[in-house]
């Protein structure tokens, strides 16, 4: 049986979305509209899902190189790359984390919507539980992606983060600045029951 396919839109972009594959929502809406691209400039997206921040990101950028995990997402990803015109300057890559990536490779802005839901591990048993579920602090993706970044980021470059509040804004912002960096909360929106989304 072939999944089903839900549609989701931002700006003029169109993106269909099958079921195995993170559907945008708040936090990717609240991403994108905070999300500025310098002209020529060359992005990495981590757990790219629709591919939403890689197309966008692709409008001013010189080269997008966008990774996910999961294979549905990697492949919904470069169609709806192709569906919007744009797959010209957009690679994508299956693997984990920053895995594909040789290390000498470097990128003037990393962009990364993190699994920051706190969860149970069987969470992760299944594609779609992989790109929201992030352990049982919502942390563990959030703490190696800190830690692996910065070797892959120019010197004048620029690291966006997405996270609940739920996962620790504090910590996040403590480790970034453990690692020589500064780091501030640049958009958040409130979401039910005292917790927030917060990009950094």
């Amino acid at each position: 049986m072939p999944s089903s396919v839900k549609k989701a839109f931002f700006s003029d972009f169109v993106f269909d979305v099958p079921e195995e594959v993170y559907e945008p929502a708040e936090d990717s809406f609240l991403f994108a509209d905070n999300l500025e691209v310098d002209k020529g400039s060359r992005v990495l997206e981590v757990g790219t899902g629709s591919g939403i921040l890689a197309i966008v990101a692709a409008k001013k950028a010189h080269k997008v190189i966008a990774i996910d995990l999961n294979p549905y997402a990697v492949r919904c990803a470069n169609q709806n790359s192709k569906n919007n015109e744009i797959d010209d300057k957009i690679f994508f890559l299956a693997g984990n984390l920053f895995a594909p990536l040789k290390e000498d490779v470097l990128f003037d802005l990393i962009l990364f919507n993190s699994p920051y839901v706190p969860s149970e591990e069987d969470e992760t048993s299944f594609w779609l539980g992989r790109s929201w579920a992030g352990g049982i602090t919502g942390r563990s993706v959030i703490d190696m992606f800190i830690l692996q970044a910065p070797k892959y980021l120019e010197k004048t470059g620029k690291i966006l983060l997405m996270q609940s509040t739920l996962a620790g804004v504090d910590e996040t912002i403590n480790k970034f600045s453990n690692l020589g960096f500064k780091a501030d909360i640049i958009a958040d929106r409130p979401l039910p029951f005292f917790e927030k989304l917060v990009l950094i």
